[in-house]
């Protein structure tokens, strides 16, 4: 079983348009409403799947209330931590050639005692589970360090292995705690290494970099370009190309679900990663894929890193 923590949950409200213009009245050619965060998005794509999973989430509000029913509509245990303000709702823009322009809310604020209680029923849920990942942005009032704290405290309570996925000071301060695996996009990886990321073998430095700073295996998704991953033994790079995107929106997050999900490591686990976070990108909104979405087939995992292959500007 997979546990997932998502500090910072959301509805999202994602609007298909046939292009954005500022200032004009759009009609929007579609929508849908779904259960929003990172860890949220692991948890659906692993449900998606056939794979038990457990959310754990803050809740509060009709916001609240309506996000943990969507996910057991989805066939995702949830574990509901009370909060008094209410969960934040997203909104994505997505354009036919699958930009998307996404408005983002703070989120509630969360008091110490809500912050002690969500952690408390993670490490009480995470016990003899396989993987934990801790994802997501943290809600204000939260301490920086809280996935630092999280991971150290998760290594007494029987998890096998600990996933990071997040970014700026919360995703570093976690890193020293040696985390079994983070995956950081690319824009991600160059903030904590605190360098340039434009090629792949500047991704490779990077990986590195954080490596050196505690984490055990870096998993990082670069868009179009694939993913590179990088543990003890070797470094292996992978990509997969989508003939019709519609939407990126949570397609890291399906990426690094099907990594968790998968029953080996290596070239096999990161072809896996792949199958999964590309079919992602073929889903509307932030819909997740099921296993007939998947072409592993499709997947090109590369005898070599090419170091002086330039990295798309966007992803």
């Amino acid at each position: 079983m997979i546990v997932t923590l998502t500090p910072n949950p959301s509805l999202d409200c994602t609007l298909e348009v046939p292009d954005l213009r500022p200032g004009s009245v759009i009609r929007a050619t579609g929508s849908r409403l779904d259960p929003g965060g990172k860890g949220v998005n692991i948890s659906r794509a692993l449900a998606a799947n056939g794979h038990r999973t457990v959310a754990v989430l803050p809740c509060g509000g009709t916001e609240g209330e309506r996000l943990a029913e969507l996910l057991a509509s989805e066939g995702v245990e949830v574990v509901t931590v009370p909060i008094t303000d209410s969960v934040r709702v997203n909104i994505s823009v997505v354009e036919p050639d699958g930009t998307v322009t996404k408005l983002n809310v703070a989120g509630p604020q969360l008091a110490a005692t809500e912050i002690d209680a969500l952690a408390a029923a993670t490490c009480a849920t995470a016990n003899g589970v396989g993987w934990v990942a801790l994802a997501g942005n943290l809600p204000r009032g939260a301490p920086v360090d809280l996935y630092a704290h999280l991971v150290s405290r998760l290594r007494g309570s029987g998890a096998a292995r600990i996933a990071v996925d997040s970014s700026g000071a919360p995703f570093a301060a976690a890193l020293p705690a040696g985390p079994d695996l983070v995956k950081p996009n690319q824009g991600e990886l160059a903030e904590a290494a605190g360098m340039p990321v434009t090629t792949l073998g500047e991704a490779l430095t990077a990986a590195n970099a954080l490596r050196a700073r505690g984490a055990r295996t870096v998993l990082a998704s670069l868009g179009p370009d694939g993913a590179l991953l990088v543990g003890d033994s070797a470094v292996w790079h992978a990509e997969q190309r989508v003939a019709e995107p519609r939407s990126s929106v949570g397609a890291g997050d399906a990426l690094l679900a099907g990594y968790l999900a998968a029953s080996t490591e290596g070239p096999a686990a990161l072809a896996e990663a792949l199958a999964w976070g590309a079919a992602a990108v073929s889903q509307p909104g932030s819909g997740m894929p099921r296993q007939w979405d998947l072409d592993r087939s499709a997947v090109v995992v590369h005898p070599r890193i090419d170091p002086d292959r330039p990295l798309s500007e966007r992803n």
